[in-house]
C-alpha cells in the first residue's frame, strides 16, 4: 500500500504546530494558568533545531529563494500559527458566542489573524536560514545572536505595527521562571530575546556538554540577578483598597432590562456601602454614559463621595457625546475639594473599540456595543490620593510596557502604583483570564509598581511590585476584594529608557545584529 499523499504534505507540518501549541500552553498552563518558561524554551529550541538542519545544507547566495529558504518561512509561519492561534483562540467567544458572528466565520477570522502575525516569524526564520547558512557551525554565538534579534524584531513587528497585538508574547512564560530576573532591565521583550538566544544556543550545542556553557552561564546569572539583585525602588507607604467584582456576563451586560440594571443596582450599593479608603470598579462597571442613566443616579454617587470622610472611588464608565467622541474611562470622584480626575484610554482595541478603515462591513456582522471610542493622550496625569500617585490603566493597555513607561520620564510624578480595570468576559471563561494576569504581573515587575486588578469576572487581584499576586477573588464570582498594597518611589532600568526612547533600543540593536551578520555572510 502506498504512502498517502495528504501525509506525506502533513507530516513535516505537525511537529512544527505541535511545538507552536506548546509556545502557546507554555504562557498559561491549562487547568492551572501557571506559566512555563522551560516549555516555551523547548519549544522554541525544537523549531530551532529544524533551522538549523535546514542552514546546513549546501545552497548558494544569502537570499536566493532556495528550497532550505522556503522550507524555513514554512517552518516558522506553521509554528507560529499554532502558537497564536493558540493563545488567542478566544477570540472566537467574543465574536460568535457574544457577538453573533457564525461560528465558521469567527473560526476563519482568529486563524486569518494567527496566519497574518505568523507572517512575521515566517520572515524571521527565512533570514536566519539565508543568512547563517556556510557559517553556523563555525560561529555558534553569533548564529544564536542573529536568531534572537530577528525573533525579536518578529515580536516587536507583531506588537508594534498596525497599531499591534502581542498578547502571547513568548516573554510572558518566564513571569514564573529565572530569566524574569533580567524584566526589570530589559522588559517583556527583552526576556523573549534571552529566551530566543538560548533556544538557538541549545539547538546548536545538541548533547555536546561543553557547548552548553554559555546556556549554563545565562541561566546561573539569572539567579544570581534573582537572589543578589539590586533593589531599585523604595516604600512610598501602604494603602488599603476594596475591588469589585460583578461577575456579570457579556451576553447580559448590555442589556437594559436585565444586565444594565443589574450593574446599576450593584455596584451603586457596593461604591455606597465601601469603608475603604479607595474603592475601584472595573472597566464599564457603569454600562451606559452618565446622560443616559435614570435621573439622579450619577450626581447621587458624586455627592456621596463629595461628604467629608467618604473614600475616593475609581469607576469604569464610557464619557462623551455625538459631537465631541465617545471615550472607554476612568473617573475618580472624591471629597468635593479634591481635583477632577478622569483617564481616557489610550491604545483602543481594534473591532471592539474602534473600527479600522474598510472592516465597516466586519462589525456589523456582529452586535458589539460601544464599538466607537476616541483615544486619550498617552502622558496623563496620576490621580494624587494619599500621598501616592494612581497611574489607571483600561483592559489591555497593560500588555503595552512601553506606553506605561511614558508616565515615568519624571521621577518626581511617576507613579506609585498602577491601576488595571479591565472586561474579559468578553471572552467567557477561558485562558485569557490566566494569560492576562500574567501580563499584568510582568508589568508590576518591569516597573517596580504595583497593580491593582478590578475585573468584571476576573482576574480581581493585588500584585505588588515584585509580580507576586498577594490577594485574589475567586473567579466567576460576585463580591469585593479588600486588602494592603505598597506603593512604589525610584524606577527600573526598564522604566528609565521606555520612558524615554520607548522601544528604540530594543529595534537598533536587533537591527545592529542583523547587519552584522549579514556583513559577515557576505565577507569573502
Amino acid at each position: 500500500m502506498g504512502a498517502s499523499p495528504w501525509r506525506d504534505k502533513a507530516g513535516p507540518l505537525f511537529w512544527p504546530a505541535s511545538a507552536g501549541a506548546a509556545q502557546a500552553a507554555s504562557i498559561a498552563w491549562p487547568g492551572s494558568g501557571q506559566a512555563l518558561g522551560w516549555l516555551q524554551v523547548l519549544s522554541l529550541t525544537l523549531l530551532a533545531a529544524g533551522l538549523v538542519r535546514l542552514a546546513r545544507l549546501p545552497v548558494g547566495g544569502p537570499f536566493a529563494v532556495s528550497s532550505p529558504v522556503k522550507r524555513a518561512a514554512g517552518l516558522g509561519g506553521v509554528f507560529a500559527t499554532a502558537w497564536l492561534a493558540g493563545s488567542f483562540w478566544w477570540l472566537y467567544v467574543s465574536m460568535h458566542h457574544v457577538g453573533g458572528l457564525p461560528a465558521p466565520l469567527a473560526v476563519l477570522a482568529v486563524l486569518a489573524l494567527a496566519g497574518a502575525l505568523a507572517l512575521y516569524y515566517a520572515a524571521a526564520a527565512a533570514v536566519w536560514v539565508g543568512l547563517a547558512r556556510g557559517w553556523v557551525a563555525q560561529q555558534p554565538g553569533l548564529a544564536s545572536a542573529l536568531f534572537a534579534a530577528l525573533w525579536t524584531l518578529a515580536e516587536l513587528m507583531r506588537g508594534r505595527w498596525f497599531t499591534g497585538f502581542p498578547w502571547g508574547a513568548g516573554g510572558y512564560a518566564h513571569v514564573d521562571g529565572v530569566l524574569v530576573a533580567w524584566a526589570p532591565w530589559v522588559g517583556v521583550y527583552g526576556v523573549g530575546a534571552l529566551a530566543a538566544w538560548l533556544a538557538m544556543r541549545l539547538a546548536l550545542a545538541g548533547w555536546r556538554l561543553r557547548a552548553l556553557k554559555p546556556c549554563l552561564g545565562l541561566l546561573l546569572a539569572s539567579w544570581g540577578l534573582q537572589a543578589w539583585g539590586p533593589a531599585f525602588t523604595t516604600s512610598a507607604g501602604q494603602g488599603q483598597v476594596q475591588l469589585l467584582q460583578a461577575n456579570i456576563s457579556q451576553t447580559d451586560k448590555f442589556q437594559a432590562g436585565s444586565g444594565v440594571r443589574d450593574a446599576l443596582q450593584w455596584y451603586d450599593m457596593q461604591l455606597r456601602a465601601s469603608r475603604q479608603p479607595l474603592v475601584v470598579a472595573p472597566e464599564t462597571a457603569i454600562p451606559l454614559l452618565p446622560q443616559f442613566l435614570p435621573e439622579g443616579y450619577w450626581s447621587g454617587l458624586q455627592q456621596h463621595f463629595a461628604q467629608p470622610g467618604r473614600p475616593t472611588a475609581l469607576v469604569g464608565v464610557p464619557l462623551g457625546s455625538l459631537s465631541e467622541g465617545y471615550a472607554n474611562s476612568v473617573v475618580a470622584m472624591g471629597p468635593e475639594d479634591s481635583t477632577p480626575y478622569r483617564y481616557d484610554k489610550s491604545h483602543l482595541v481594534p473591532f471592539g473599540e474602534f473600527m479600522p478603515p474598510g472592516f465597516v462591513w466586519f462589525i456589523r456582522m456582529m452586535n458589539i456595543p460601544l464599538g466607537d471610542f476616541q483615544p486619550g493622550g498617552w502622558r496623563q496625569p496620576s490621580l494624587a490620593w494619599q500621598g501616592q500617585r494612581l497611574a489607571p490603566n483600561v483592559c489591555y493597555e497593560d500588555l503595552f510596557g512601553e506606553e506605561l513607561a511614558l508616565r515615568f520620564t519624571d521621577p518626581a510624578t511617576a507613579p506609585t502604583a498602577l491601576v488595571n480595570v479591565s472586561n474579559i468576559a468578553w471572552f467567557g471563561d477561558t485562558l485569557a483570564v490566566d494569560q492576562h494576569l500574567s501580563i499584568s504581573r510582568l508589568r508590576a515587575i518591569e516597573l517596580g509598581r504595583p497593580m491593582l486588578r478590578a475585573t468584571n469576572t476576573g482576574a480581581t487581584a493585588i500584585i505588588d511590585h515584585t509580580g507576586r499576586v498577594t490577594e485574589q477573588l475567586p473567579r466567576f464570582t460576585r463580591g469585593s476584594l479588600t486588602g494592603t498594597f505598597e506603593g512604589r518611589n525610584g524606577l527600573t532600568p526598564f522604566a528609565r529608557w521606555a520612558g524615554a526612547w520607548g522601544l528604540g533600543p530594543l529595534w537598533a540593536v536587533c537591527l545592529a545584529v542583523v547587519a552584522w551578520a549579514a556583513w559577515k555572510r557576505r565577507k569573502p
